[in-house]
């Protein structure tokens, strides 16, 4: 479902401003707002405003917007003071993928342990 607003997508609902959201950060690609279940002090999402589900259906014609992402983290950090963070991007049931619309976490404002798991 690449490319297109669902109506039962939660985070496309938070993009049409039918669900309300803590927003950071908001342009024309992208949006970024507080994680309502929280894992790190500093825990924002940052979607891209068009529908793409997984990780695994980003195309070329994404690439833009796929910086964008992290652009939009280094700016967060800026503009928060973080010195460290953490970006993850889950994928599917296996990867911890729990919204299926891309999306990427930034965790920050505690000690993030080394490595992956």
């Amino acid at each position: 479902m690449r490319n297109k607003s669902s109506s039962t997508c939660l985070f496309c609902k938070i993009i049409s401003h039918e669900l309300p959201s803590e927003c950071l950060y908001e342009d024309d690609e992208i949006l970024a707002f507080k994680d309502i279940n929280p894992q790190a002090p500093f825990h924002v999402l940052l979607i891209p405003k068009i529908h793409i589900s997984t990780l695994n259906d980003l195309g070329v014609e994404n690439i833009d917007m796929a910086g964008k992402l992290f652009l939009t983290a280094k700016y967060l950090a800026a503009s928060n003071n973080l010195e460290g963070y953490r970006v993850v991007v889950n994928t599917n049931q296996q990867g911890g993928q729990v919204v299926y619309h891309m999306h990427m976490h930034m965790l920050a404002g505690r000690q993030m342990k080394p490595g992956l798991g």
